[in-house]
């Protein structure tokens, strides 16, 4: 299995979407609120101002699978520590 495929994988795993959904609708939301609020309520929100709110929940999104995946990079590439192992700090 190609390191892609095995992300793509783990990524899509039901317990995973739901977690890094919830995660882009909370942050989505909040970052929406602070950069359009303002031109949203005051009716003045065009296609442009959707398309950037949109980007608001991508991101987040993208960002929350990294941060999955970069805690699975050992399983992932199938290099497999013992929790010991690693560098003491």
């Amino acid at each position: 299995m190609t390191a892609a495929r095995a992300a793509i994988g783990v990524v899509l795993q039901p317990e995973h979407l739901r977690r890094t959904c919830s995660i882009a609708v909370v942050v989505g939301l909040v970052l929406t609120a602070i950069n359009h609020g303002d031109t949203i309520l005051g009716g003045d929100a065009g296609a442009g101002t959707a398309i950037k709110a949109a980007l608001n929940f991508v991101v987040p999104f993208i960002v929350s699978n990294l941060g999955l995946l970069a805690g699975r990079r050992d399983e992932l590439s199938g290099s497999h520590r013992s929790p010991g192992s690693g560098v003491s700090r």
